[in-house]
């Protein structure tokens, strides 16, 4: 086996490994506590539902512990068990040599290919251990027309998005990386856009928020905080699942918020404002235009990468595939690329917990106080069965928003 196929099963094996430790280190945390939480964890959460929260916490990590064994091994599989070279020369065959279509096809083929052993498990997580704990609200039907809708929607906006940058390949030489960079990132600016009008209708429902107190109230926040949305939206998110969620999307004038109707049951007028408020703390702060600022240097970080690698040949050859194809270097690049980012997700999650930081300060400056965003902090919490006393290791790589307890520390002690 070549040296780079060597140091990528060195990679592979460091990233189970730092997987399963943290995992872990979560579940003996919340052992650690599942008898006696911690004071500051008691006062915003019951015994029992903490206890209950700790028993979902802790069977989602066995869970997770096993899906990510399985999910290396099938790495593992793709890439050193011969899988995909012969895939790869059965698709191009169909046509001539170099045709960008074909490369783009068998691209598509491997992705499909490689999403089907991960079903027996997403299948199990919502049908048997988020029904478990009350929170799956879906159907097998309805589970499965998401997984067709979504792999129309990967061949309908991925195949011309993956033939057009091999063409570019084809026509624009050496700088044909930068040319790729331009696109995706338009592509993402105009998903921006178009998710929320033509995409997300497709799986859910969305309604304008019906006349009304909430209404009312939501509509004056916006005048009061310089904010003026499109339009206020609720989401059939209940059709899914029993969790809760608010976010906001789009920019410009197509910008808009999105309330899960499982939200607007559980909190009250005055939680929901202040909820509605930290959503738009994000918009006043900045925090999107700087997320997409982030999101395009990385972008194009990765296109340079892609473009280095592309032009070795030992990184084709490592796995069996010709030197100089363009197509198995952008796949490869695709499934490999995790094993390094992984890694300075501490980073990213650290500033994006700033961006929460600074997004509960702006709600509680709307709301003339702490208390209502508290408030609905800790029903969301409840309502979800949130992990109060994750690792602090865990933490900093898995969680993009701080804890329930950092969160109202914050907001107590600048209020």
């Amino acid at each position: 086996m070549p040296l780079v196929a060597w140091v990528v099963a060195g990679l592979i094996v460091l990233r189970l490994v730092a997987d399963l430790i943290l995992m872990s280190l979560n579940a003996a945390e919340v052992r650690r506590h599942a008898g006696r939480p911690p004071e500051a964890v008691a006062a915003v959460m019951d015994a029992e539902t903490y206890a209950k929260s700790s028993i979902y916490t802790l069977e989602k990590s066995r869970f997770g512990m096993l899906t990510e064994v399985f999910d290396t091994l099938v790495l593992a599989l793709v890439l050193f068990g011969g899988v995909l070279p012969p895939l790869y020369h059965l698709v191009i065959g169909l046509g001539a040599p170099g045709a960008a279509w074909a490369q783009a096809l068998f691209i598509l083929c491997a992705g499909i290919l490689l999403s089907i052993p991960s079903l027996p498990f997403e299948w199990w997580d919502q049908f048997r251990l988020e029904q478990k704990f009350g929170f799956n609200k879906s159907t097998p039907g309805l589970w499965v027309a998401d997984k067709i809708k979504g792999g129309l929607l990967a061949c309908v906006i991925g195949f011309p998005l993956v033939w057009a940058l091999l063409t570019l390949v084809r026509w624009m030489g050496g700088a044909w990386w930068l040319w790729g960079f331009a696109l995706v990132l338009g592509v993402q600016l105009l998903m921006l856009v178009l998710y929320p009008k033509l995409i997300l209708p497709l799986f859910n429902k969305l309604t304008p928020l019906p006349p009304g107190e909430l209404r009312d109230r939501l509509l004056v926040l916006g005048e009061r905080t310089g904010f003026r949305a499109k339009t206020i939206e609720v989401i059939d998110g209940s059709k899914r699942s029993g969790h809760s969620n608010a976010y906001f999307t789009g920019f410009g004038r197509f910008r808009r918020i999105v309330l899960f109707d499982t939200l607007v049951a559980q909190l009250t007028p005055e939680e929901l404002e202040a909820v509605l408020a930290h959503e738009i703390g994000h918009y006043r702060r900045g925090h999107v235009p700087k997320m997409i600022a982030m999101s395009a240097v990385s972008l194009f970080v990765g296109f340079g990468v892609l473009a280095w690698l592309a032009g070795q040949p030992w990184f084709n050859q490592a796995f069996g595939f010709p030197a100089g194809e363009i197509a198995p270097s952008f796949l490869l690049f695709a499934l490999l690329s995790g094993l390094v980012t992984f890694w300075f997700t501490p980073v990213a999650n650290l500033l994006m917990r700033k961006y929460e930081y600074q997004a509960d300060a702006f709600a509680r400056e709307a709301m003339g106080g702490a208390n209502p965003m508290v408030s609905a902090l800790r029903k969301l919490a409840q309502k979800n069965l949130t992990n109060l006393t994750p690792h602090p290791l865990f933490s900093a790589f898995f969680y993009s928003h701080p804890t329930l307890v950092e969160r109202e520390r914050a907001l107590r002690s600048a209020a």
